[in-house]
């Protein structure tokens, strides 16, 4: 006779949507305030020419860079100890970080906060629950419009 299961079968949790676009869609930043966040290791010294060339390339789309937030890793002696872990899985960025860039978004009133470095589905929802707005990889901003093809006719 089979037994029943008790605590061990939880439903599965409930997908919230946070704004973004969605997987594999570009994301339109025309007329949009944007905060332009870049994550880079201690050893990358063009960090700036790299979010100058990103901030041109956004401002080429109709969007304005409100502000501008960098996360450099190993730069103190306690970062340099950090170099070889993993990044944070979650955020990618550390938490002070995230803090800082959501102060900055909400005092700035961005529509969206657009990071250099691609992101997973799952830091894109995380970075947005923490920052009230849709947070997109560069990429995903970047990447050409495909045009949606007309419907075949009808018979």
């Amino acid at each position: 006779m089979h037994r029943r299961r008790g605590r061990d079968r939880r439903p599965a949790p409930r997908r919230r949507t946070t704004g973004g676009p969605p997987p594999g869609r570009p994301f339109a930043v025309a007329g949009a305030d944007v905060v332009l966040v870049g994550y880079f290791p201690a050893r990358q010294r063009d960090f700036a020419a790299l979010m100058d060339a990103a901030a041109a390339e956004l401002a080429a789309r109709g969007a304005r860079v409100v502000a501008r937030a960098v996360q450099r890793r190993g730069v103190s002696r306690g970062g340099v100890r950090k170099t070889s872990l993993p990044l944070s899985p979650r955020t990618l960025l550390g938490a002070g970080k995230v803090r800082e860039v959501a102060e900055i978004r909400e005092r700035t009133g961005a529509d969206a906060v657009v990071l250099l470095n691609p992101l997973t589905e799952r830091q894109r929802q995380a970075l947005a629950e923490c920052f009230g707005c849709p947070a997109v990889g560069l990429a995903v901003v970047l990447a050409p419009v495909r045009p949606v093809p007309p419907p075949p006719p009808g018979r």
